[in-house]
């Protein structure tokens, strides 16, 4: 059995469907998830990361976790975690970790938990995610545009579903316990190629719009802690050199290279309908 949180999310859902896919027992955890957000087969626990004692039913039965970076008390979810007899962890974290890890503490908090743990520990550092482009989804589909700032700036986002599946391989078997994975896209794209995309893929013109550093940052701290409004933007202003470089990680786990952002504009254009 592998326990999967965040299993409504846009990695924990394709985690659960690989893994159901793959014939594997998963149990699937969410705060406000149901039988009917789930296949056929997979069990449904509702309970929160913030809460670690709601967690001991969900964890039970299970020999690994497929763990998010959410909440306060990581220390807390791998203690429940152990106590059930849980043997090996997936920590998703963020590139950020390693690259700004005094504006990413929270994520660097959860990496040291895991390591701490006693468990068999994997952690994947993801880069900026495809899905980050659902944020345009009611502009495009209403006025057919995009608008983000520093337009011109690449960044090799990865398509979830990798995630996903470098996140199945590691829960599954035990020839990944101690590594750190860097987990990119094959290319950096900038916002005004991936509205490029976006737009080939619907067949329909997208109007990009070069958004003010001030406007983005008033909309995204709407959502988001002021540090890391200020970390995100300036990994999509000035990112560093290991930011815009494109990691071998996916490939050398996977053993095929990483979907384009062309291609999983392809797969969700309905989205942007």
């Amino acid at each position: 059995m592998i326990v999967v949180t965040g299993a409504t999310g846009n990695v924990g859902r394709a985690l659960v469907r690989l893994l159901t896919e793959a014939r594997v027992p998963v149990t699937a955890v969410a705060r406000h998830i149901t039988d009917a957000d789930v296949l056929p087969g997979v069990r449904a626990v509702t309970a929160d990361l913030a809460e670690p004692a709601g967690l001991r039913s969900a964890f039970e039965g299970a020999e690994a976790l497929f763990l998010l970076v959410a909440g306060e008390d990581p220390h807390g979810v791998l203690k429940e975690a152990k106590s059930a007899g849980i043997r090996r962890v997936v920590l998703l974290s963020s590139q950020g970790a390693g690259t700004r890890p005094e504006t990413y503490r929270h994520p660097r908090l959860f990496e040291e938990a895991v390591r701490d743990s006693g468990l068999a520990w994997t952690v994947l550092r993801s880069g900026g995610m495809a899905t980050n482009a659902f944020a345009w989804a009611e502009s495009i589909r209403t006025r057919r545009e995009a608008a983000a700032p520093f337009g011109d700036v690449g960044l090799p986002f990865i398509d979830p579903d990798d995630v996903a599946a470098v996140a199945a391989v590691a829960l599954r078997r035990d020839a990944h316990p101690g590594a750190v994975y860097t987990l990119t896209g094959p290319a950096p794209t900038t916002p005004r190629e991936r509205a490029a995309a976006i737009a080939a893929a619907l067949g329909e013109p997208v109007r990009f719009t070069d958004q003010a550093r001030e406007e983005a940052h008033a909309l995204m701290a709407r959502f988001m802690p002021l540090p890391v409004v200020e970390g995100t933007l300036a990994i999509l202003g000035e990112p560093t050199e290991d930011e815009q470089r494109v990691s071998p990680d996916v490939e050398r786990v996977l053993g095929r290279a990483p979907g384009t952002f062309a291609a999983w504009a392809e797969r969700n254009t309905a989205a942007f309908r």
